[in-house]
Parts: C-alpha cells; structure tokens; sequence
C-alpha cells in the first residue's frame, strides 16, 4: 500500500474486542497461501508458530467462515490454505486499503505536512519538509 513518507495508515477491521483483520493477518494470510503451512508462513514473517496459529485462530472465529483450512499430518501430508472466503476476505481487505491510501492522498495531506513543525529528527530532508 502506498503511502505518504509521513503518515502511516493502519487499517483494523474490529469485532468486538478483536482485531478481525489488519495489516499483519493479511501478511500472514498471503504467506499461508505462498508456504502453504501456518508453521512456514510464520517463519517466513519472523514469528512463532504459536503466534501465526492465535492470529488464524482470532481470523477464522471473526468470520462466518473460515479463512484459513488446515490438514494435519506433518510436512509430507499436512498443510494450510485460504479458504474461497478466506481469499475473498484478504482481496476486500487490501481493496479497502488502496482505497484509504488513495483517499488519504492530496490537498489535505499537503496542508496537513505544512502545518508539522520541521524537526531535525525527520527522516526527510530539509528541502522536503
């Protein structure tokens, strides 16, 4: 998603006390599909097993319908996959995310930038401030 050196748009969808989806599950959404095992997806993102499994966990009781279906058995018979809801819940996701990101763009954000107070501690530099 494109932003702005600026500002950082995290977009959440809430149930409850939940975080149904946000940016970190659609990663590991996208990396479940890619590895095809929750264990791998995880690795590949730098957290635990046990981390990625409680994150499509929360995912797939948030949701009328699974996101993600697991097959036990291991490495050579076991694995993980989005569901058709699964991958239709990780494309709205990141449709609704351009969205914002494109939303978020322009005359507003302009204005916004020009009323930050310049730091000497921005990662921009001075002629982009």
């Amino acid at each position: 998603m494109a932003q702005s050196d600026f500002l950082k748009i995290k977009l959440q969808l809430l149930l409850g006390e939940d975080i149904a989806m946000g940016p970190g599950k659609a990663e590991l959404l996208e990396a479940i599909t890619q590895e095809g095992s929750i264990s791998a997806a995880g690795r590949a993102l730098g957290m635990s097993y046990r981390r990625a499994w409680l994150l499509v966990d929360t995912m797939n009781r948030c949701f009328r319908e699974k996101l993600v279906a697991t097959t036990p058995g291991g490495a050579k018979t076991g694995g993980a996959r989005l569901t058709a809801a699964g991958l239709a819940v990780l494309e709205d996701y990141r449709a609704v995310q351009a969205a914002v990101a494109k939303a978020a763009e322009g005359a507003a954000l302009k204005r916004l930038r020009r009323r930050l107070t310049p730091s000497s501690k921005s990662p921009l530099p001075p002629g982009k401030r």
